[in-house]
Order: structure tokens, then sequence, then C-alpha cells
């Protein structure tokens, strides 16, 4: 793999992560009710909900794009990075909690991430 098709990769992942942030977001922003667990008028509004949409679009697009190229069994690892951003984007954003048994399990898809990346 390239250095271009790896930070493509990596672009994908932090992507597709900062639209899992803004869904989070989007969903701490809609209030439920017994009569409607969702209201999609209100989410339809919201910014972060259409932003969170438009990065995952353009992951997609990014994600074909690389797929010209690397073969998946060399690309899918990286999707696993969102499995890192993501819980790292919660504690920042929403004051979530990790635990040591988090932190071990981080290391793992690195290092698998590293290794595959290089194979």
């Amino acid at each position: 793999m390239t250095t271009d098709e790896i930070y493509g990769l990596l672009g994908t992942s932090f992507l597709l992560a900062a639209g899992q942030a803004l869904f989070k977001k989007s969903a701490l922003g809609v209030k439920k009710s017994a009569t409607m667990p969702l209201d999609m008028p209100a989410l339809l509004l919201m910014p972060s909900f259409w932003l969170a949409l438009l990065l995952y679009c353009t992951a997609t697009l990014l994600w074909i794009y690389l797929l010209q190229t690397v073969p998946l069994s060399r690309a899918y690892p990286f999707a696993a990075l969102g499995f890192v951003i993501v819980p790292c984007l919660a504690v920042i954003l929403f004051g979530e909690k990790l635990n040591a048994h988090y932190l071990i399990g981080t290391l793992f898809v690195i290092t698998g991430v590293a290794i595959t990346s290089k194979a």
C-alpha cells in the first residue's frame, strides 16, 4: 500500500468516527416521549444529523475510490480503527468513561491494523 492509500484509509476511519459522534449529538438533542420514541421531524431539522450524513457519504465515496486499488482484505482492517476512535471521541465530547479493558483491547486493534498494513 502506498502512503496516500494509508492516509485515505485513515481518513475514511476518521470521517466515519466523526459521523458517529455527530449522530450521538443528534440523538441527545431529540426528545423521546411515550408515544414517539424518535421525533423524526426534530431530527431532520438538526444540522448535526445532516453533517453526520454528509461525512458518511464522503467516507463511502472515499472508500469506493480506495477499493479501486487497495485489496479489500488489506483495506478492511482499517475499519476496525473506528473501535478506537469513536470511544476516544465519546470521552472527549460526551464525558464518557473508558476502563483498562478497553485500553488493552485498543492496543490489540492498533497492533492488528499496523501488522496488516505492513503485510
